[in-house]
């Protein structure tokens, strides 16, 4: 692939397009502007901002990664954990409804767009990794428990404000008593609806004679049918007289392209957290890319993918639009729908755009608590407690983060949440590393291979201190790597040769060849001789340009076994270890 196709991977795959994959980007692209056109209008309300704003981050942003990104499947659009993120990040810097939130908004939208780029150009993508896995599913766990409890209040027809779910919680109680009986019926009713759709109404359709691509299509269009059937009901009976909130009156057309006036200021205070959502849009994303890419056998690159969401963004921000990423239900749907190419985005953003057009003045008396209904079933998906209960089994350290991470999201807000999920990865992993494995091994009977005496049956020389480090060395471990071979040979007066076995070592920075050198001294004066064996030949480069090995005072060896073998004083009568229950 040239250079061209790999910055603007439309020129790859455009190049072999023909009539057969046209049709399934049109059928694929037809589906997912079914699905789309309620998702968007219920997201724009979640991130507090007018219904056809979430049409128009529904536009270019589309045919922008289209371009630039490297999915062939991958839905671009307003999702549910970053509108979440940007009501609650503009909402602390301009009152909803007014010119300077949308202004936040559109600001915000542009902002992660640069930093997405920038990150891609210059190969950054690394840096989404410090999002642990753990802490992405109870973050976004906690985002959907959030989501649904927020869209409550459409259900019930009350007025709540809060961001945290203890404030929702205290909002909902209070106003129980003012519950409008009408929007609770037609709420409760189309979450019914769509978890029927969602869970029997396919089958259902199956068993009736239809054929089973016409019955998923109907299925996927389970949200358009509720949002007739409830505008037909709504302007039918004249609920808005009732005390049913409608979407109102959204404008026809399509935006204008351009940029609002901003202030640096402005800027200065949504840099951090576009970051944040820059992030977490990108690891949601590349993360259902790789997915779906797999299955085809395709491959994601994910700094182009860096540019693809950016430039996506850049779009959704020129077009009056908020922070888009890749959606998860959307790009299942349009891989199981077939699409082929990124083409079907753009078709998809044709047909969003022919809605903006010609049928906003029909959902004028759309219910609220329709999209509220919709957003509930949605991102109850995202709420994942079968993996809290995994990762506990596996790890009390990941689940401390994930834990922290619900817990904090959930009272305190999402920022804080995300914030302080990472922090603490960062502060387990830090923790980890800095008392890393560290096993005495001796040789297994009969072959060439060494394994920790506590584990297995060995054959040790008591002159010989095998030990194997199972880390990178750097500066948080090198003292407890020093602190542990001191240990090991005060406690045994026979040792003459200590050989640290490196076959796990990927670095040693500086701090740790300083530690190194330090051990090799106390050991010289101790009469005691200090080898290196299995060292990796990035590592032994490094270790080549500095006077380390001069002042070595044993050998490197290019394995563990030549290492014993040439230090042995005798053949090996050692002792053998008992094995213990486990296996490493």
């Amino acid at each position: 692939m040239n250079r061209i196709e790999t910055f603007l991977p439309i020129v790859a795959w455009g190049k072999a397009y023909n009539r057969s994959v046209l049709t399934s980007d049109l059928v694929a692209a037809m589906i997912v502007t079914i699905m789309l056109i309620p998702q968007s209008l219920a997201y724009a309300m979640l991130a507090e901002l007018p219904p056809e704003v979430g049409l128009y981050a529904s536009i270019l942003p589309l045919v922008a990664y289209a371009i630039f990104g490297t999915s062939r499947v991958l839905a671009v659009g307003p999702v549910a954990v970053v509108s979440l993120m940007t009501a609650s990040v503009v909402g602390q810097v301009a009152a909803q409804g007014t010119a300077d939130y949308l202004t936040a908004a559109i600001v915000l939208a542009l902002l992660s767009g640069v930093i997405l780029v920038l990150m891609g150009v210059f190969r950054l993508g690394f840096l989404a990794n410090f999002l642990s896995r753990p802490v992405i599913s109870g973050f976004i766990t906690a985002s959907g428990l959030l989501i649904a409890a927020s869209q409550l209040k459409h259900i019930f027809g009350v007025p709540v404000k809060g961001d945290t779910l203890p404030e929702i919680a205290e909002g909902l109680l209070s106003q129980a008593g003012n519950a409008n009986p009408i929007t609770l019926v037609i709420g409760i009713g189309v979450v019914a609806f769509l978890f029927f759709a969602r869970t029997r109404l396919k089958g259902l359709l199956n068993r009736t004679g239809l054929n089973s691509r016409l019955s998923d299509i109907i299925t996927k269009a389970s949200p358009i049918l509720a949002v007739a059937a409830t505008i037909l009901i709504a302007g039918a009976f004249d609920l808005a007289d009732h005390g049913v909130v409608l979407v109102g009156s959204i404008p026809r057309g399509l935006p204008v392209p351009g940029i609002p006036a901003f202030s640096l200021d402005l800027v200065a205070t949504l840099a951090g957290p576009a970051l944040l959502i820059s992030a977490i849009g990108f690891v949601e994303s590349v993360s259902v890319a790789q997915t779906l890419a797999s299955k085809r056998r395709q491959r994601i690159v994910p700094d182009q993918e860096l540019i693809g969401l950016g430039a996506a963004n850049i779009a959704s921000g020129i077009s009056s639009g908020f922070p888009v990423t890749g959606g998860f239900a959307r790009s299942v749907v349009n891989f199981d729908a077939g699409a082929e190419t990124p083409a079907a985005g753009i078709f998809t953003a044709v047909g969003i755009a022919i809605a903006t057009l010609f049928l906003t003045p029909l959902l004028a008396n759309l219910p609220q608590a329709t999209l509220a209904a919709t957003i509930i079933v949605a991102v109850l998906s995202l709420v994942d407690f079968k993996a809290i209960g995994a990762v506990f089994g596996y790890s009390k350290a990941d689940f401390a983060a994930m834990a922290t991470t619900i817990l904090i999201t959930l009272f305190w807000g999402v920022e804080p949440g995300v914030l302080s999920g990472v922090l603490l990865s960062l502060a387990l992993h830090l923790y980890r590393t800095s008392r890393p494995h560290m096993a005495v091994v001796g040789l297994v009977p009969g072959t060439e291979h060494f394994r920790n005496i506590n584990r297995h049956k060995v054959v040790t020389d008591p002159p010989i201190l095998s030990i194997r480090v199972d880390e990178s060395l750097y500066f948080a471990n090198s003292r407890y790597l020093e602190d542990r071979i001191a240990a090991l040979v005060s406690d045994s007066p026979d040792i003459r040769h200590v050989v640290l076995m490196c076959p796990a070592v990927n670095d040693i920075d500086a701090s740790a060849l300083e530690s190194l050198e330090e051990i090799n001294h106390r050991l010289k004066d101790a009469g005691i001789a200090f080898h290196l064996s299995e060292v990796k030949g990035p590592v032994m480069d490094r270790l080549k340009k500095t006077d380390f090995l001069e002042k070595l005072t044993g050998k490197i060896f290019l394995s563990q076994y030549e290492a014993v073998t040439s230090l042995r004083t005798v053949p090996y009568t050692g002792a053998v270890m008992a094995p213990a229950m486990m296996a490493s």
